[in-house]
């Protein structure tokens, strides 16, 4: 008897279901308990120059479900493979995130976004790595951040690598496919799901979705993010590495770390003998590596620590004046 296959999704993108979470317009205090927490976590980090690695977890106070939190809807990406190696499968995403990005509207960033921001503003930071791909951080006003798994905004031809923008890829979706939205919806088969995607199981309607090829060489055009099975472009994880080696000690906020782009980070600050902080809801399978773990809103947390870590070490650079660190 053949299995049934379980739905393939479509990856990540910036774009929340609906409104954001209350916790991005009214921020809850931390526990009595998370506070001293919190007050360990500031006198280990104070002084210290760090670099920070953000995962799904930060975003989802700006309405942008993680994949592996705690309440998550199991799902099954799309891998990379499957993308590339199948047709059928590949116009199953297009039409699904076709209507997805019609109907989901803008993320915005959260506190948590604006606390990494502040504490690169005040010199804290030596960067920021993360594993989302929605641009929240920039939006907040970060400048120094490495998108590693890329981003939703732009696509990207596999031929000849051109990138555009995910704006003109949905006009030119439109134009080849004029009334596939008016008819999914007026057949009732259309269902809001996260990451920009859409539940639509209908194989009339996928099967008459036309993909836009590049305009430039007629090669496939993907997402420019990483999917699932995809290597980590090397110029990213190097200039990531860049960032902890320059740094005195890591902290991670909002990922669980369970793909090896984002934990080799921590085992990398573990074995050069820096300090590892974890502030996530639920398990990470780096937790073994933290010198100190919290399980707390990572929004709340990060901002109680921006407001709170001293400014940064200062050390002589040996002819005896004083630079930032």
């Amino acid at each position: 008897m053949a299995t049934e296959r379980q739905p393939v999704g479509v990856g990540l993108t910036g774009f929340a279901r609906g409104p954001a979470s209350p916790a991005a317009a009214v921020m809850p205090r931390p526990s009595p308990m998370e506070l001293a927490a919190l007050g360990k976590i500031r006198d280990l980090l104070s002084g210290l120059r760090l670099a920070i690695l953000t995962g799904a977890g930060l975003s989802t106070d700006s309405g942008i479900p993680d994949y592996r939190g705690p309440g998550s809807v199991p799902r099954s990406p799309m891998t990379y493979q499957e993308f590339v190696g199948d047709e059928a499968l590949r116009r199953r995403y297009w039409a699904r995130n076709h209507l997805g990005w019609r109907h989901l509207r803008r993320a915005d960033p959260n506190a948590g976004h604006f606390a990494v921001a502040e504490l690169e503003h005040r010199g804290l930071t030596t960067g920021i790595i993360t594993q989302n791909v929605d641009r929240l951080h920039q939006a907040a006003g970060a400048l120094g951040v490495v998108d590693l798994h890329g981003r939703f905004d732009r696509v990207i031809c596999l031929n000849c690598h051109t990138r555009f923008s995910r704006g003109h890829i949905a006009e030119r979706l439109e134009e080849l496919n004029r009334g596939f939205v008016e008819l999914v919806e007026a057949d009732g088969s259309i269902e809001s799901a996260p990451d920009a995607d859409a539940v639509l199981e209908q194989e009339t309607h996928i099967a008459r979705f036309r993909i836009a090829p590049c305009e430039v060489c007629g090669g496939m055009l993907k997402p420019d993010f990483v999917f699932f099975g995809e290597n980590v472009p090397k110029d990213r994880v190097e200039r990531s590495y860049a960032i902890l080696d320059e740094a005195q000690a890591l902290l991670v906020a909002g990922s669980s770390l369970t793909v090896m782009s984002g934990l080799r980070f921590p085992r990398h600050a573990a074995k050069t003998g820096k300090p590892v902080v974890i502030v996530n809801r639920g398990v990470t399978r780096g937790d073994g590596l933290a010198t100190i773990k919290l399980e707390a809103g990572v929004s709340e947390s990060l901002a109680y620590l921006a407001g709170s870590l001293p400014a940064g070490r200062r050390a002589d650079d040996g002819d005896g004046s004083v630079r930032p660190s």
